[in-house]
């Protein structure tokens, strides 16, 4: 661990080291007193200090830095090939902060037709009461994206692969509209994971990550991330974070630290069990459609596997018989397990009209009625294949 919570990672500790080894080890030294492998949970909230003003490592009070969380931002900054990593409360408390940060009112966003209705709903109930408008446009597009810029935008904002349509978009195609527009490029990657894809090193300014989901990876921990490759950008995130104080506790910390260490075996097995499922959703009777940027027939295919590793644990498909019979569907499931959330090791089944995208209905972002989304998790793809058979009928 450095010896101030600085959290930049670009050092040459670092080069060089696969992202496997990566995962492991960065911001992962060895505690100096007793040589425990693990670093410690610094469970504490304030430290002695050597004389007024003299910080013993930069450390004064965890709001502000905690050795735990310092491990961890240290840790994402090195896997999204970054310079600054900062762990947050969850998923939405680092939005917000990004949002205030760069934002003041009177700008203007543009957002995915299809995203996280938590980010809908930030953007449509919070951020717009404070002045700040938004516009939504197809981010597959480049062009449509540059049609919806306007000369007060300052923000781009991308998922991809996307909340629950698994819509992808060109990140690097994105990052030349964004610059020409004078505005950043942020791009929320908790459905690939640093693992699949890395944003920053496509020409994204900010990676924004859920670490509740493929970062944890087990269902047991509520986190967020922003990580970026700007020192200075850098500097004005982490003084908005201590401001606003929704920083990651560091037993959080700990738990999404431990995760990451399996994230790259974890996230071949998600992607193999969903390509698994993709192909034999696509051939079922019942399934109108099957959502899976690793299959062929995706319009999104091609700038998917340029740009990712693999294609992900995430599949949606819809079903004939419209909402009821998509309900039905979520509930008749058992292996996959009714809730939502995801990319935990355990396979979940929901219904985004009626459970994660509720706060999208009746906007440009309301989902298909028909649509059941899956979280695939690592079990043995043949329980997850005849759960899934079984409750199709």
């Amino acid at each position: 661990m450095n010896d101030t919570h600085s959290s930049d990672s670009n050092g040459p500790a670092h080069s060089g080291r696969s992202f496997e080894t990566l995962a492991i080890h960065a911001g992962n030294t060895a505690d100096p007193l007793t040589g425990a492998v693990v670093p410690p949970i610094y469970q504490v909230s304030t430290y002695k200090q050597d004389g007024v003003g003299g910080l013993r490592g930069g450390y004064e009070y965890s709001r502000s830095a905690n050795p735990t969380r310092t491990a961890l931002e240290e840790n994402l900054a090195a896997l999204e090939g970054g310079r600054r990593g900062l762990a947050f409360a969850s998923g939405l408390a680092a939005e917000d902060c990004l949002l205030r940060t760069l934002l003041v009112p009177g700008d203007h966003v543009v957002i995915p037709n299809d995203a996280y209705g938590g980010t809908f709903r930030l953007f449509a109930k919070v951020v717009s009461r404070w002045g700040v408008e938004f516009s939504v446009a197809d981010t597959s597009d480049p062009a449509a994206v540059r049609a919806a810029v306007t000369d007060r935008t300052k923000v781009i904002w991308v998922e991809t692969p996307s909340n629950p349509l698994l819509g992808i978009s060109d990140i690097a195609a994105l990052a030349a509209v964004a610059r020409s527009a004078g505005a950043r490029l942020v791009v929320d990657n908790t459905f690939a994971s640093p693992y699949l894809q890395q944003p920053l090193a496509l020409g994204a300014d900010v990676v924004v990550h859920s670490t509740t989901k493929y970062m944890g990876g087990h269902s047991d921990v509520v986190g967020g991330a922003l990580i970026v490759d700007d020192a200075d950008l850098g500097e004005e995130l982490a003084y908005h974070q201590n401001a606003m104080g929704a920083v990651a506790g560091p037993f959080d910390a700990w738990l999404v630290l431990r995760g990451i260490k399996t994230l790259a075996v974890r996230m071949d097995r998600h992607s193999e069990n969903a390509e698994r499922i993709a192909e034999m959703l696509g051939r079922h009777p019942r399934v109108t459609s099957v959502l899976y940027p690793g299959l062929p027939g995706h319009p999104g295919h091609e700038v998917a596997a340029k740009q990712m590793r693999a294609f992900g644990g995430m599949v949606s498909f819809r079903v004939d018989g419209g909402e009821e019979a998509a309900v039905e569907v979520c509930n008749r499931a058992s292996v996959f397990t009714l809730g939502e959330s995801l990319g935990g090791v355990e396979s979940l089944i929901e219904h985004p009209g009626r459970m994660t995208h509720a706060s999208a209905a009746g906007s440009p972002l309301e989902v298909p009625a028909d649509l059941v989304r899956l979280s695939v998790g690592i079990e043995n793809v043949e329980d997850l294949l005849a759960d899934l058979r079984s409750a199709l009928g």
